[in-house]
């Protein structure tokens, strides 16, 4: 697998090759993290597609302030919350987000069906409110430092703890419950 400075210097010299090394670099990771956040399995492509193409688009900005994953999670983080928004309009409340998510994930092929703890996690996590949500999914999922999560969410640091612990919490407590 390459680097990430190789994947630049490729896409420098033949951008059509260095984004095919960065996609085979990071189109998983990158599905993982959507799939995470948006549940459905064709909403994740749709959403990863639409991320792959403003990569795309925008890679001769990439100006290296920060590592090329960060970038590009946060480029997918992006459109994740752009997609879970325009949901949210459609949507009369929160609430029906929620439910629209749950339902989603019952119909898929995501979780394990056989482990009724994974089940509940799984659920746990969606009844999180989206930034718990996505700080959780980066954190206990990608592994992601916190100081990588402040720079992917342009969130501060101790926020971002904050919203984890609480995040780990509501799911203790929802695993608990009968």
């Amino acid at each position: 697998m390459m680097n990430d400075e190789k994947i630049c210097e490729w896409c420098a010299k033949d951008l059509e090759a260095g984004f095919r090394m960065l996609m085979e670099k990071y189109q998983q990771p990158v599905y993982g993290h959507i799939r995470r956040m948006v549940i459905s399995h064709d909403d994740a492509e749709d959403v990863m597609q639409e991320t792959f193409i403003k990569i795309f688009r925008h890679l001769d900005n990439f100006r290296a302030d920060s590592s090329l994953s960060t970038w590009i999670y946060r480029i997918a983080t992006n459109e994740c919350l752009r997609f879970l928004n325009r949901k949210k309009e459609l949507a009369i409340s929160t609430e029906e987000v929620q439910a629209d998510l749950m339902e989603k994930l019952m119909a898929s092929e995501y979780v394990d069906y056989d482990n009724a703890m994974e089940v509940k996690f799984q659920q746990a996590i969606l009844t999180l409110p989206e930034k718990q949500r996505l700080v959780f999914n980066l954190r206990y999922y990608d592994e992601l430092k916190y100081e990588e999560i402040s720079r992917i969410t342009d969130t501060k640091v101790e926020t971002l703890k904050a919203n984890y612990h609480f995040a780990k919490e509501k799911i203790k407590e929802y695993m608990t419950k009968i």
